[in-house]
């Protein structure tokens, strides 16, 4: 698959690539954010949507790389607009149910719905990329997510966006969190940040899910149309991108 510059022109340095030595097995992809994922996040909500992207990389790429691989020999001759199309309304269906069937109420349940949406989303874009041929286990495809996603206008402040990020991720891994806040008010930071990336664009829209009753018809056209829009400027992105002469790898 293809390395190409991430969204916006700008070049990124090479990093190495993971696809060397990938599970020979079917990859086991989280439906929804990895407990580990939610914790991070929740010690560190500002950069919610940058620890969601780079661990979406890391955990759903994979799934990317296999499914391309089993589709085309499943449908020999199927052309990479088709493959990004059935990409794009597998995920939006499960957009769609994923708005309308979680049982959590007030604001945690609010927080789980935009979290599972935006999981929902990068696995899609990923998806996406990979019938592109453009490598969905790429370090460059966080930023891509970053800015299809609108949480960065850019490229480039996506990705210091994300340094800082996988930084204060190294700094938990060896000091741990270096501050508690209320919980509360975490959750409203983290359900805000969140509810951005997944296209869900008013805060009171997430906050309906306190409505019993409401959240479920709201959540389920918000989740799909949400999804539909981002499946359309990840297929129009990579359509290009696929067809791009691709960058020379680091050895």
């Amino acid at each position: 698959m293809t390395d190409t510059p991430p969204v916006g022109g700008q070049h990124a340095a090479p990093t190495p690539q993971p696809s060397v030595g990938l599970p020979a097995g079917p990859v086991d992809a989280p439906e929804g954010p990895p407990a580990r994922l939610w914790d991070r996040m929740r010690n560190d909500p500002q950069y919610a949507p940058e620890h969601l992207a780079l661990e979406a990389v890391r955990r759903l790429g994979p799934e990317a790389v296999q499914w391309v691989s089993r589709a085309r020999a499943e449908q020999p001759g199927i052309s990479a607009d088709v493959l990004a199309d059935q990409a794009a309304r597998k995920f939006v269906n499960l957009a769609r149910l994923s708005g309308a069937v979680s049982g959590v109420a007030g604001l945690p349940g609010a927080v789980i719905d935009v979290g599972v949406l935006a999981w929902t989303q990068a696995r899609m874009v990923l998806h996406i990329a990979a019938a592109y041929d453009v490598d969905p286990l790429h370090g460059d495809r966080a930023t891509d997510l970053l800015v299809l996603q609108r949480v960065h206008k850019v490229a480039e402040s996506a990705r210091l966006a994300l340094g800082v990020a996988a930084g204060r991720e190294r700094a938990d891994a060896l000091f741990g969190p270096a501050g508690q806040r209320p919980l509360g008010r975490v959750m409203v930071q983290l359900g805000i940040r969140l509810a951005r990336m997944a296209g869900v664009r008013a805060a009171k829209r997430m906050f309906a899910k306190i409505v019993p009753g409401a959240a479920i018809v709201l959540g389920t056209w918000a989740n799909s149309s949400a999804t539909k829009d981002l499946a359309q400027r990840s297929g129009a992105l990579y359509r290009t991108r696929g067809i791009a002469v691709p960058e020379p790898r680091r050895p």
